[in-house]
Parts: C-alpha cells; sequence; structure tokens
C-alpha cells in the first residue's frame, strides 16, 4: 500500500467496539475481547500502546496487519505447539478457544538491546551480569547478537511487568515444573523458526514474547499473537553487519522510533499527559507494519477502505452472535 493512501486514511481507525451481542466484553492494550463459554472473540483495535501500556497513538489499518501477521506465522509453528485459532472470520478479528492464561510472558531474546525499563540493554549498561537464568559475560556492546537466545519471562500486569526467574516462578506457585519446561522450550523454538524465516526474508527477529494458555484437558496452547511488529522487533539484515560494525544504530523495521521519539519528547512512564503523535510519524508506523506484512508473507495487504470498519466487522460476526 502507497503511504499517501495511508495518509488520506489517518482518520479510518478502531478505537474501540461496544458490540452488545458477542458476550461479555473487555478492554485490552490493544484487543477488545468478548467472553462466550467455550470460545473467546479478539478485535484487533488500531490502538498504539507501550511504556505500561498507555495509549499513545492510534495507527491506521494496525489492528488488520497484526491480525493477518499472527495468522501467517500461526499456519507455520503449529508443529511446534497448539495454537488457540478457531477462525479468522474478519481481516480484524480471531475466534480463539477459550484457554485459562499462564500469567506470564515468555520474552525471547537473540540480540542485546533495548531502551525500556525491562529491557536488557538497559540492565546491563547500569552493571547487571546476573540474569537469574543465564549469566552475560563483560565487554558486550549494543546490538549485539547472543551466543544462544535468552529467555526473560515476565510477569503480565495490567500496570507494570515484572522480571521473573525460573526458580522465583516456582517459589511463587505461578507454574508447574513441568509445565515451565514445555512453555520454556516451545518459546525457545518458536523465535528460532522466527528467526529463520525471517532471514530468509531479510528481516532480523530481534525479540519477542509468547503467550500461553491451557485448555479444558490441561494441553499447553500458544495464545494472543505471534511475531507481531507489537511483539517483536525486527531490523533490516542486509544492512545490519556494516551498521553494527561502525557503531551505527541498526535500520529499525518496527514500532521502536515511536518509542524513541516519545522518550525525546516527555517523560512516557510519568507525565500524566502525553504529546500527540506527528501525522507523519503515524504514517510511517502504519507502512511499516504493512511492509513487514508484506515482506513477510510474500503477499500484497488490501483492504476495503470504503466499507466502515465496525460494519463489516458486525456482519462477519453475524455467525457468533448469542
Amino acid at each position: 500500500m502507497d503511504k499517501s493512501v495511508i495518509e488520506k486514511n489517518l482518520n479510518k481507525v478502531l478505537d474501540q467496539t461496544d458490540f452488545k451481542n458477542l458476550g461479555e466484553r473487555r478492554q485490552g492494550k490493544a484487543r477488545d475481547i468478548y467472553t462466550q463459554p467455550d470460545k473467546i472473540i479478539l478485535i484487533a483495535t488500531d490502538r498504539y500502546s507501550a511504556f505500561d501500556y498507555r495509549n499513545l497513538a492510534l495507527i491506521p489499518f494496525k489492528g488488520e496487519v497484526l491480525t493477518q501477521t499472527s495468522r501467517w506465522w500461526f499456519e507455520r509453528t503449529a508443529d511446534i505447539v497448539p495454537n488457540h485459532v478457531i477462525d479468522f472470520p474478519d481481516p480484524r478479528v480471531v475466534v480463539a478457544k477459550k484457554c485459562r492464561v499462564i500469567p506470564l510472558e515468555m520474552v525471547v531474546r537473540g540480540y542485546i538491546c533495548g531502551v525500556t525499563d525491562t529491557s536488557l540493554w538497559t540492565h546491563y549498561q547500569k552493571g547487571k551480569r546476573d540474569f537469574g537464568d543465564f549469566i552475560l559475560s563483560d565487554g558486550m556492546v549494543k546490538n549485539q547478537k547472543l551466543e544462544n537466545p535468552v529467555l526473560t519471562p515476565t510477569t503480565k500486569s495490567e500496570e507494570h511487568d515484572r522480571p521473573i526467574s525460573a526458580k522465583e516462578i516456582f517459589d511463587e506457585g505461578i507454574v508447574s515444573e513441568e509445565v515451565w519446561k514445555k512453555i520454556s522450550s516451545a518459546s525457545v523454538k518458536l523465535y528460532e523458526r522466527g528467526l529463520k524465516l525471517a532471514n530468509e526474508r531479510g528481516l532480523i527477529l530481534v525479540d519477542t514474547k509468547y503467550e500461553f494458555g491451557m485448555d479444558e484437558e490441561g494441553n499447553v496452547m500458544l495464545i494472543d499473537e505471534i511475531h507481531t511488529p507489537d511483539s517483536s522487533r525486527y531490523w533490516k539484515l542486509n544492512t545490519y553487519n556494516e551498521r553494527f560494525s561502525a557503531g551505527l544504530e541498526p535500520e529499525y523495521f518496527d514500532k521502536e522510533f515511536l518509542r524513541l521519539w516519545f522518550k525525546a519528547n516527555c517523560d512516557p512512564y510519568n507525565d500524566p499527559v502525553l504529546p500527540k503523535a506527528p501525522d507523519e510519524l503515524v504514517a510511517e508506523i502504519s507502512s511499516r507494519y504493512i511492509q513487514i506484512y508484506e515482506q513477510i508473507s510474500g503477499e500484497q495487504y488490501k483492504t476495503d477502505i470504503k466499507t466502515p470498519i465496525l460494519e463489516r466487522i458486525e456482519k462477519n460476526l453475524s455467525a457468533y452472535r448469542i
């Protein structure tokens, strides 16, 4: 999609939904979730959240692109771990199997980088070397590739994610050692698959997060999303080595630049009111979401611009009314 099309449609965004016949509704940071007895309906909005889930902007087409990107990856990783997908009735919607959510975000990192309070580089720069489940050596530099992918899980919270080690997970009774082995092994395998497929498409999957749940039979399932620009960091592969050797930042192919803009223009963790994201940055991040989907999938992104978003979703979800 040409960026001029995005610029002409900056107002065609989905902030939230309020359907009355799909079940009990709750609002997540980027999705509206409707719960039914045996399934949930996840509707991806265009809300852009960061810094403890603060809504920073509405990004045109974001919800659709994230859903379609997840769909592509779900289909290519189901052999590693089952996922919760039942149906994709609309470009923005996933109908999913109802699971008991495991309250952990399984963050896998292949490179030492980042600017947030929870990033590996932030802690390393402050002198931390022992991360509980692994130890990093002295002398590493920002954006360096790690010898092996590392797991840095956090607790799931509506307020602030808390880094947590495997020992703390067991001590707090969050999951059993058996379940931990399943989700930690699956997380590393998913990342390695993602890194391989991304490399084949000219991208580096720098880091990502996975969420898991358990169905009524006790089976571990991958839930939420996978390898989207919201849950993952991507760099361009063809310029990484040259830029890293020169001490330059990699070419970001994700939403990091908008985070950096907010960090430079306010205190995004503490300021009560945040500045409005510039239209040109909103258009740029929308374009990057679309580019990532097209580069990964090899398919051209197409969407219905004429039909109002809510009208289309309601029609496509008619079979799931209760």
